[in-house]
């Protein structure tokens, strides 16, 4: 069985971790974005689906590309941040089924089930997010998570042509602790959870 985590790394993941909205000037390189790859892959998602896809921007023209996509108020921290991954779920997702999930014939559930194909895209690729903001902590960067952009505007720039459709920005690299928020509060255990 694992061991639990040492309270530094909880404090890295959870607890001391922020949503950042300002970036310092520091390069995220390629081994890093694999490497976050190579981490996030391992989280569960039904049947094995792992519908997320990602365009790692980094450079300025990248960058102006998602521009007119953006609300006003994400405008500054994703141009400042180092990387903005442009987060997208495959609504073709189930045809990679006979490679990821070979037990059984998985691809014909969803076959001609557009309303299960949109839903299951929807919620695995979005635990796919989460996976990959704390694999991103766990390699010591900051995040900046944003849904505030039009998505329609993002997919004619980076996904035209293609079953994908974008849903989540999040900012990347090391964040500028003078541009932080107070800390927002959190419900308590009894607030949200019960035990039977």
């Amino acid at each position: 069985m694992p061991s639990r985590l040492p309270d530094a790394a909880l404090d890295q993941l959870f607890h001391s971790a922020r949503s950042h909205n300002g970036f310092i000037d520091e390069p995220v390189d390629d081994g890093t974005l694999t490497h976050l790859h190579e981490l996030f892959k391992w989280g569960p998602t039904a049947a094995n689906s792992s519908p997320l896809r990602i365009v790692f921007l980094r450079g300025a023209e990248a960058k102006e590309r998602l521009r007119p996509a953006l609300a006003p108020g994400n405008v500054a921290k994703a141009m400042a941040a180092p990387v903005v991954a442009l987060l997208g779920r495959d609504m073709s997702f189930h045809d990679h089924l006979p490679r990821l999930f070979p037990h059984v014939d998985a691809r014909s559930w969803f076959v001609g089930k557009q309303p299960l194909i949109e839903e299951s895209a929807r919620l695995n690729a979005s635990l796919q997010a989460g996976y990959l903001i704390l694999a991103a902590r766990a390699l010591g960067l900051d995040c900046g998570p944003m849904s505030g952009f039009q998505p329609e505007i993002a997919d004619q720039a980076f996904f035209a042509g293609t079953p994908i459709k974008s849903f989540m920005l999040v900012a990347l690299g090391r964040g500028d602790p003078n541009k932080l928020f107070p800390r927002s509060p959190r419900f308590d255990f009894a607030d949200v959870c019960r035990i039977e």
